[in-house]
This record gives structure tokens, C-alpha cells and sequence, in this order.
């Protein structure tokens, strides 16, 4: 698959896991994990469940993020196929992810045990997403989080109303066509999520194993 057209896929699915996720895990961000400290505290003042997970997930994510970067480096040594091979890895996480929200799923509680393993399934996924693409993929716009991408989007048409040099509006220029269609993939991938949930219920799970395997398979052919 054409390199450009990778982080758009991941940045469909991160917007898509993240939605999926607080849908259905009473509120937990499995991609934007930091928004955990806002819901977590949520929880604690209105006495609702997800809390443990909620304050797992920071823990979690970081220490996927590092065996991520340690798992990369052992395979480059190897001379073995690190991004494909991290992003295999993935769907694996998303495929175990689905089979236990389809299972377990509804959860009722989402201090369950079932639940929270869910829960730190997705969250372990898109900590590895995060990390293979810092590593791999890092002049692309980010794939996950969409706050950075937006204000610079914003700081670059701010510019572009201003009168700036020619080279200075030609970046902007670039910059903005370049990070667009980042925003827009997440966003679609969010509302996807919601429709399918509301459609399909605990089945909308299936989705984001089969769009990570998809840049792996055709990269394969």
C-alpha cells in the first residue's frame, strides 16, 4: 500500500477504536488515554463504574509503548520486516480485543473484570500504534489524537490570511493538505463507530482487526 495512503487507515481506525471504546466501556478513551485523567475523575465525583480501567489505561499504554520500541529494535537487528511485523502484531491485539467484547460484551460494569481486560486489550493496541508510528511513519500527521494536528491546521490558515512571505505560504499550503485528510479519516472512522454501534451492537468490534490488517496484506501482495 502506497505509504501516503497508511496513515490515513490508521488514523480511520484510531478515530473509530477510541469511539467504539468509550461507547461501549463506559467511557474509557482507548486511544486518547490522557482524556482518562477528565472521565476518571468523572466517575469518582458521580460514583459511576469504568474508573479502575480508567486509571489503568495511562500505566498500560506507556509500558506497551516500550516494549514496542524494544520489539522494533530487536527485529531491525534481525533484519526482519519491524513495521509489518509490528502492525500484524496489532490486528492481533484488536482481534483478541473483539473476540472479548463479543464474548463478554455488554458490559454492565465497567469495573468487571471482563471489562477492564477489554479494555487494556485496546488500549495496548493503540499504544502500539502510537509508538510504530513515531517510529516508522513520523512525518506523517499524528494517527491517534487530533488536538496538535488541529491547531497547527488552524495556526496555517491563520497564516495564510496574513500577509506572509511566498516560501512561509507554500509550507502552510503543504502542511495543511498534508494534515486535512488525517482529521477527516479520524472523524469519519468516529462516526462510523457510532453508527455501527448503534447498528450491530458489540459486533462493531469485527471492524478495526480488518482495517489493520488491510496495509499489511496489500503491502504482502
Amino acid at each position: 500500500m502506497d505509504m501516503r495512503r497508511t496513515p490515513l487507515l490508521l488514523s480511520l481506525n484510531g478515530g473509530y477504536v477510541d469511539t467504539v471504546g468509550f461507547l461501549s466501556l463506559h467511557g474509557l478513551f482507548t486511544t486518547h488515554v490522557t482524556g482518562n485523567f477528565v472521565t476518571f475523575g468523572a466517575s469518582l465525583a458521580h460514583g459511576t463504574s469504568g474508573a479502575v480501567a480508567k486509571l489503568l489505561a495511562l500505566p498500560v499504554f506507556c509500558g506497551v509503548v516500550v516494549l514496542t520500541q524494544l520489539l522494533g529494535g530487536l527485529l531491525q537487528k534481525r533484519s526482519l520486516p519491524a513495521f509489518r511485523i509490528l502492525l500484524c502484531s496489532k490486528a492481533a491485539l484488536l482481534i483478541i480485543a473483539a473476540a472479548l467484547a463479543i464474548h463478554f460484551g455488554p458490559f454492565a460494569d465497567g469495573d468487571a473484570w471482563q471489562a477492564v481486560m477489554t479494555g487494556m486489550v485496546l488500549v495496548g493496541a493503540m499504544a502500539m500504534q502510537n509508538a510504530t508510528h513515531r517510529l516508522y511513519l513520523a512525518s506523517a500527521p499524528p494517527t491517534t489524537v487530533m488536538t496538535m494536528t488541529t491547531t497547527q491546521i488552524m495556526l496555517d490558515v491563520a497564516s495564510l490570511i496574513q500577509h506572509v512571505p511566498a516560501d512561509a505560504r507554500r509550507e502552510a499550503i503543504a502542511r495543511i493538505r498534508r494534515m486535512v485528510p488525517s482529521v477527516g479519516a479520524f472523524a469519519f472512522g468516529c462516526l462510523a463507530a457510532a453508527g455501527l454501534y448503534i447498528g450491530v451492537g458489540m459486533w462493531a468490534f469485527v471492524l478495526p482487526p480488518l482495517l489493520a490488517i488491510v496495509p499489511v496484506w496489500v503491502k504482502a501482495q
